[in-house]
């Protein structure tokens, strides 16, 4: 009799252990479910957030060549002004102090705007005009001219359907035929007269935007 009690006993033991072991398991096999979905929403939040942002993407841009940094600082508050994308343009060589030393009648940018037909390469990533409107470009004024590397620039890219606008800064001299001679070298595009901004005011940079866009 006490046999079969402690056999009874032993069974009952070892069904009890075994259903405490699978209680044990369960939270771990829920756990992973749970990481599995989490997982898929967080894709399918970071999918429908890329899908987001590549609807609203931005149809004007600002491009700027700077060489010192004063052109960019006009292009800075231009692309904030028009909540716009901005691309610079960098010289495969860059620009030295004596490069840009216009006293040297053979330092780099002397030789390079003496000759129309320098076209310095351009070191910065490959640009996508696709779904642009409106494209400002900046850059400084040198021996009365665009920079070659400007002309580089514009022969590069087809401009068909989009306003161009172009902006300079300068040491001392105008806009001259910088503004004329992008749009010829670009043969493509609705080309604006380009405008000098120099010191500009806030409120007058403002009210230039609002006037071309």
């Amino acid at each position: 009799m006490k046999r079969i009690i402690s056999a009874v006993f032993i069974i009952v033991f070892v069904a009890a252990l075994a259903a405490a072991c699978g209680q044990t398991a369960a939270p771990e096999d829920t756990s992973s479910v749970k990481e599995t979905t989490a997982s898929s929403k967080e894709t399918v939040s970071v999918s429908a957030e890329t899908s987001i942002l590549a609807e609203s993407r931005k149809d004007v841009l600002v491009v700027v060549f700077s060489a010192t940094g004063t052109t960019k600082a006009v292009a800075d508050r231009i692309a904030a002004y028009a909540d716009a994308d901005l691309y610079e343009i960098k010289a495969a060589q860059e620009y030295t102090a004596a490069d840009l030393d216009w006293t040297d009648r053979n330092s780099r940018t002397t030789i390079e705007q003496n000759d129309k037909s320098a076209r310095p390469q351009i070191g910065s990533p490959e640009l996508s005009l696709d779904g642009y409107k409106t494209v400002f470009i900046g850059y400084p004024i040198w021996w009365g001219e665009e920079p070659r590397i400007l002309d580089t620039f514009v022969e590069k890219y087809d401009f068909d359907g989009v306003t161009c606008i172009p902006f300079c800064t300068s040491g001392g001299s105008g806009v001259g035929r910088s503004d004329k001679n992008l749009a010829d070298h670009a043969g493509s595009g609705n080309w604006e007269s380009g405008k000098l901004l120099n010191h500009t005011s806030d409120a007058d940079l403002q009210n230039w935007i609002d006037s071309v866009m």
